[in-house]
């Protein structure tokens, strides 16, 4: 994780240190969060209940990444591409953006049908 802190002045950055080590000083004091969970799992059984039924679902050491593998069917490798900054704009209806990916939209084909060239409705920077 990295911030940008060339920005800050003296005063902002001397506050933001301050923050960040009482910030610390009260993770550093919390117990470990699986004796936590444990001491929860402890006490939901002596009273009769289970974690799934206090919490639903799957028990919270069991949650996560390796809880919905374990338990589910494997899927296809789906690719994730990240978003885009659009690329062109409707002049009638400054709403209506297109990134330039998949299929034209209906506004732009439309004008391109009518003879408009695509770079024409570009974003300018």
């Amino acid at each position: 994780m990295s911030i940008d802190l060339s920005g800050l002045s003296a005063k902002e950055l001397g506050a933001l240190i301050k923050n960040a080590k009482k910030q610390q000083t009260i993770v550093a004091k919390r117990p470990a969060i699986t004796k936590v969970r444990a001491q929860l799992t402890k006490l939901a059984k002596a009273q009769g209940y289970s974690v799934e039924e206090l919490f639903g679902g799957a028990a919270p050491a069991a949650r996560g990444r390796a809880a919905s593998k374990a338990t589910k069917a494997p899927a296809k490798a789906v690719r994730k591409l990240g978003k885009v900054a659009p690329k062109y704009r409707n002049p009638a209806n400054p709403k209506e953006t297109w990134t330039g990916r998949g299929k034209q939209p209906r506004w732009l084909a439309a004008h391109t049908a009518k003879g408009k060239k695509v770079e024409e409705f570009l974003i300018k920077k």
